[in-house]
């Protein structure tokens, strides 16, 4: 059973940089849940797009798999179809409780305990990096979507999805206070939602969407797009 998200109910005099931990574990699925606006229609569709574009032969990742919520995903979709899915988490206590809700998937699932940048990519048709791109160091991920991109098949898919800012001032400062909103309307308290936000100081590091896009481009996927926003969360679609 789901455990309710209390981590940040109680006023904490000292606040400790956001980890996935052993508590974030016990109450992620609530955590996401009520924290990202439209996150079940992101992870359904995902499960959709890799049912599209999964190649026989080839491997599909989820890089930052958590509890494994878009690996199982893929698995629906795809099928009986030959691919190999592999689940990437640098959290332990994240992979060691996915071990648990894959044990009964028939398809071939493998999880690897390690940092995204260093994971062996190849033969790639699906890459899916939901909501984790952002706790990537800033200097870092031109090389990893650079890696993603030179792994791929032609016609392979990356799946990507990010919490955003917006270049115009106003946009941000609206998105923000929706999403704040959000949050309220699923239960947080205005404390729970401050203490949050700076445990998340400098290890959630969000991008805009035209920064997404260029690297994108730069790193050589032709068809690039939106298909997905709620207030300053977007998922992003781009075809090599």
């Amino acid at each position: 059973m789901t455990k309710h998200d209390t981590i940040y109910a109680q006023p904490q005099a000292s606040l400790t940089r956001f980890a996935f931990d052993e508590h974030v574990v016990e109450v992620f699925p609530d955590m996401i849940q009520r924290s990202v606006p439209g996150y079940a229609t992101i992870i359904a569709m995902t499960g959709v797009m890799a049912g599209r574009y999964a190649q026989s032969g080839s491997n599909c990742y989820d890089l930052g798999s958590s509890l494994g919520a878009s690996t199982l995903a893929m698995a629906r979709e795809i099928g009986e179809r030959d691919c190999q899915i592999i689940g990437v988490d640098n959290s332990s206590a994240m992979i060691e409780r996915c071990q648990h809700y894959i044990a009964d998937i028939p398809q071939s699932i493998a999880l690897r305990c390690e940092n995204i940048q260093d994971t062996a990519i190849e033969n790639a048709s699906v890459v899916v990096l939901n909501f984790t791109l952002q706790f990537v160091p800033a200097s870092e991920r031109a090389a990893l979507i650079q890696k993603i991109s030179d792994a791929m098949r032609p016609g392979g898919i990356l799946i990507l999805s990010e919490k955003i800012v917006f270049l115009d001032p106003r946009l941000q400062e609206l998105n923000t206070e929706l999403h704040h909103a959000f949050k309220r309307a699923n239960g947080y308290s205005e404390l729970e939602v401050a203490q949050k936000r700076s445990a998340l100081e400098d290890v959630l590091v969000p991008e805009s969407l035209q920064q997404h896009q260029q690297r994108l481009r730069e790193a050589g996927f032709s068809s690039i797009d939106v298909w997905f926003q709620c207030f300053n969360f977007a998922s992003l679609v781009a075809i090599k």
